[in-house]
């Protein structure tokens, strides 16, 4: 194996799937320009956009907001802000969140802060002592579909049309294999490019989509940035059997993650089209008013218990 880019330098990275090694420079170079071909290709950012970025403090969403700085920060017709949900998780959500600000601050980027408890009544962690109690579910439900409803909304409110998420190579795979095994035809449908069209629902972008993991986290260390490495303490769930399950596949075999979802892109139109999800609406909860796909009370609604219209 090379210890030199091709430049001459000493690699920070040797690639298996590629077969190559790259340098501090060469490879920040690599991810965000990789990261401007998928916002490209996916999701067309136009004129005049105002770009909400989902910011928790974590490798990914950090790495996020600096990327989407250096990509759009001189251009004036875009504007953007961050915006961060605070679950109430005693010693892990507060030190994430003072990253985020500041990050954000550093940046010159406007922050905004929204909670479970302000919103939903309780934090997640009073919250997952009653569904424990009464066995309903775990809080990596409660707390996804709580951050999704509020990351959307919020984000609506605010005047964003485009909202972005860290969600990286690792996770969009880990999400079609797990929706595969659950047999959610439809929800695997919707996953990759957005198309849903409502005007309730603020379209994704997803630049990390075709970046591992690991590289997300060596762009945020290379560029020195401050994170969250602890994990979540409430985190429990299948995923981490199929997260270990790939990474096993991908030691084995490099080039797997990619060649996963490039068949589920390949496979995508036809599985929309069986699926009739092709640019699908979506309909309005009964209870809050906000998007819903498959059902008249949402799931935070129905988990929740939001009273509002």
């Amino acid at each position: 194996m090379t210890r030199k880019c091709r430049c001459g330098k000493r690699i920070v990275i040797f690639r298996k799937y590629e077969g190559r090694g790259l340098c501090r420079y060469h490879f920040i170079r690599s991810v965000e320009e990789k990261a401007k071909k998928t916002i490209s290709k996916y999701y067309s950012v136009g004129r005049n956009e105002t770009i909400a970025v989902g910011v928790s403090g974590g490798k990914d969403s950090t790495a996020l907001l600096l990327l989407l700085h250096r990509i759009f920060g001189k251009r004036t017709d875009i504007r953007m802000f961050a915006i961060s949900i605070d679950e109430g998780i005693p010693g892990y959500r507060d030190e994430s969140l003072q990253i985020a600000k500041k990050l954000c601050k550093k940046l010159g980027i406007k922050h905004h802060i929204f909670s479970f408890k302000e919103e939903f009544g309780k934090p997640l962690h009073e919250k997952v002592k009653n569904i424990r109690k009464k066995k309903e579910g775990g809080p990596c439900t409660y707390c996804g579909v709580g951050r999704r409803y509020l990351l959307n909304r919020k984000s609506r409110e605010l005047g964003a049309t485009r909202l972005a998420l860290g969600m990286n190579l690792d996770d969009e795979i880990q999400g079609i294999l797990m929706n595969y095994m659950r047999g959610d035809l439809i929800r695997l449908s919707r996953m990759g490019g957005h198309v849903v069209k409502d005007s309730l629902f603020v379209p994704r972008i997803k630049p990390f989509r075709e970046i591992p993991e690991k590289e997300v986290g060596l762009y945020a260390f290379l560029n020195s940035l401050e994170i969250q490495e602890d994990e979540c303490p409430l985190l429990e769930g299948p995923r981490f059997k199929v997260r270990d399950f790939l990474n096993e596949l991908e030691s084995e075999s490099p080039g797997t993650k990619f060649s996963i979802i490039k068949s589920y892109d390949r496979l995508l139109p036809s599985l929309r089209k069986g699926m009739k999800t092709g640019g699908y609406m979506v309909d309005k909860c009964t209870k809050c008013r906000e998007p819903t796909s498959s059902q008249k009370v949402c799931k935070t609604c129905e988990l929740w218990n939001i009273n509002q219209i």
